[in-house]
Parts: C-alpha cells; structure tokens; sequence
C-alpha cells in the first residue's frame, strides 16, 4: 500500500460539514493582508515589474490560473501587468529536475529572468516546500519582492515573505480552497485599481481637452 502524503480530513464525512468548515475559515480570513498583496502587486504593475508565480501539485494549478487571471482578465485590453507562471514548461521543470535537482526547478528559472523590483508570487500549503524555498532566495537575491499564501503557521517561508497569506487551517484542501478565493478576491481588486485610475486618467484628459477648445 502506497502512504498518502496529503492526509485529508477523517472528521468531515458530509458536504455539510465541509461547506461549515469551509464558512468558517472565511470569517478568518486575514483580508487585510489579501488587501496588501493586492497593493503590491499593483505597485509592481505600475512599475512595469514582472510577476513570477510557482507552486507545486495543486498549488502549481494555482499558479497557472493567477497567472493567467494577472495577465489577461484584469487590466481589460489596458496596460497589461506582465506575469508568468513558472510551472507550465514541462522541458524545462524536467530538464531541471533531471539534470540538478528538484529543489532548484523554479530558482534556476527565476535566475533566467528575474530583476530587481520584479515581483516573486510564491504558493505553498505547507510553508516549507524546498523547492519554492529555494525560488524565494533567488528572488531575494536579485532584490525581487516576495509575497506568499501559505497555511498551517506558515512554515518556514512565512518569516521570508514581505507580504504573506497564512490560512489557519492544517487541513490541505480546505487551504488550496481559501487560496483560490483569495487569488480571484486580489485580481478582482486589482482590476478595479487599474479601472478607477484609467477611468481618472481618461476624464483628466477630457477636462484638459474641454479647457483648450473652450
């Protein structure tokens, strides 16, 4: 028998149970951290910084889908915030893993990229994976910022995060749940910075055009 490396809960035996104990953690939210990642992001945007997300296993879907959401439905056909998921070339996490070591598959792809001012977006449930341990130093490194979303007490990435989600939870699905709505909640906060700063700019310029032709 194979031992199952990510225990699900044994006392949630119903979808009531779950969905309770999913409203719950929601109460608990920290928002106002959610709030700040936001803000660093957008300052990141603002600066024409790139944002690098990594995970692994579902954490590394996750990546994929904030990437996307970053760098597509935010900014609206606007000025796009560069962002790029580093779980999605196959040749290259191999070719890493293979040739080096796993642990280094996201910190040797940052190190092709990454600048100071860039913006390392770093998901782990346990807080402790080595391997984005070890892309969160690359980012340190180039002076890139870091922010996180993490769970249990955060792990051992916690203390190395300028801005860091902790979900209170040790159990891992309800985690990668709360991690998902807080993903959506920042790209929607995201675009309604961008929106509102767009739409001051473009009515700015109408009252700029109306003064010269009055």
């Amino acid at each position: 028998m194979i031992p199952s490396t990510c225990l699900m809960s044994t006392s949630l035996t119903t979808a009531r149970l779950y969905a309770d104990e999913l409203q719950s953690l929601i109460h608990r939210l920290d928002t106002q951290m959610i709030d700040q990642i936001a803000e660093t992001i957008y300052q990141a945007y603002l600066r024409d910084s790139t944002v690098f997300v990594l995970g692994n296993g579902g954490s590394a879907t996750l990546a994929t889908h904030v990437a996307c959401d970053l760098g597509k439905n935010v900014t609206g056909g606007r000025k796009r915030i560069r962002a790029l998921s580093l779980t999605d070339n196959a040749a290259m996490l191999t070719a890493w893993a293979n040739d080096l070591s796993y642990d280094l598959v996201f910190a040797e792809q940052l190190r092709n990229f990454v600048r100071p001012e860039d913006l390392v977006f770093a998901i782990s449930c346990s807080g402790n994976s080595k391997n984005v341990l070890r892309a969160i130093e690359a980012g340190r490194e180039a002076n890139a910022w870091i922010v996180g979303m993490t769970g249990f007490q955060g792990g051992k990435m916690r203390a190395l995060c300028d801005d860091c989600l902790v979900i209170p939870s040790d159990n891992m699905q309800l985690i990668e749940d709360l991690h998902t709505v807080a993903s959506h909640a920042i790209a929607t906060i995201l675009y309604n910075k961008i929106f509102l700063a767009n739409e001051k700019e473009e009515a700015e310029d109408r009252n700029e055009f109306n003064y010269f032709a009055a």
